[in-house]
């Protein structure tokens, strides 16, 4: 029996090694532009809020037909509700709030994706993780190559420092949540722990919606389409694959996924916006799977 269940956990790790970046990869790119085509319909908190609602809705049938367990002590309360804010409501809040303050999509991505670059500075501080010459080497690579794809595809320039700084306080959102995770190295239930997280997103963000926005909605067959898709492919797929691959991984290898999305994002805005991607960006983003290829490869 320990052999079998042995053998089941094997297979879950090289599947979620395998597959899991690739599945990420794709949600998390397409909700770039496919979060832009939402707030069309509503301010940036206000979809928040509702996404998050519709989330932890979704969550607590799932929760209660599984019936996982629920976090035990209050360490563990506490390792969840920090996550939850730094990814649901500096992360996905400063995005929306800086995408709405004007900057460009592309511009956002390319902020974002400097991730890998503050992970590999802070890891060997915060979480013991040594990062070499060679995973340096490849994270420079994907972060040259991730910006020529935005630089080719259209003009990196905005009009105030606010959006910016807004989407510098995502990019730290982001990070200091994958730190985090790796360092306290909690072992809830995805369940339970999205179940909770969301919940934080829920509480901080509807309030601010209702004192600092008018709350209007324009419930459209698109916008229907657009939440569905953030509540169930990036709110509850993607963000339980990225902390499975933080805890299963090395962080350092897993933040260089990160350098792929400004390329894979680019790609969804040409599908779903019909923005232009031009040849020279082929070019570039081939340097950034070579660099993502050496950084994320294994040690010999």
């Amino acid at each position: 029996m320990e052999q079998a269940t042995n053998a089941v956990s094997a297979d879950g790790q090289r599947w979620l090694t395998v597959a899991g970046p690739v599945i990420f990869l794709l949600l998390w790119s397409a909700g770039f532009p496919i979060a832009k085509i939402g707030l069309r319909y509503a301010s940036p908190l206000t979809f928040l809020a509702i996404r998050f609602a519709l989330s932890v809705s979704v969550l607590v049938v799932l929760c209660a037909v599984r019936r996982p367990a629920w976090p035990r002590g209050l360490d563990a309360w506490k390792h969840l509700i920090v996550v939850g804010f730094l990814v649901q409501v500096l992360y996905f809040g400063l995005s929306y709030l800086s995408m709405t303050a004007g900057i460009e999509t592309s511009v956002l991505a390319l902020i974002v994706s400097l991730q890998p670059i503050l992970v590999g500075v802070l890891a060997p501080k915060l979480v013991g993780e040594r990062v070499g010459a060679r995973r340096w080497t490849g994270l420079i690579l994907g972060l040259a190559g991730a910006a020529g794809v935005i630089v080719a595809r259209s003009r990196v320039q905005v009009d105030s420092l606010g959006p910016v700084l807004l989407a510098i306080g995502a990019l730290l959102g982001i990070t200091g949540a994958m730190l985090y995770e790796k360092r306290t190295a909690a072992s809830n239930d995805p369940l339970m722990a999205n179940l909770v997280q969301y919940a934080v997103g829920l509480v901080c963000c509807a309030p601010m919606a209702m004192l600092f926005e008018h709350g209007h909605v324009q419930w459209t067959g698109t916008f229907t389409a657009v939440m569905a898709y953030l509540v169930l492919g990036n709110s509850l797929i993607a963000i339980s694959l990225l902390l499975a691959m933080t805890r299963a991984g090395k962080v350092s290898k897993v933040a260089a996924l990160f350098f792929f999305v400004p390329p894979a994002a680019a790609l969804m805005s040409h599908a779903f916006l019909g923005e232009t991607l031009p040849p020279s960006a082929w070019w570039a983003m081939g340097v950034a799977v070579v660099g993502v290829a050496i950084a994320t490869s294994q040690s010999r």
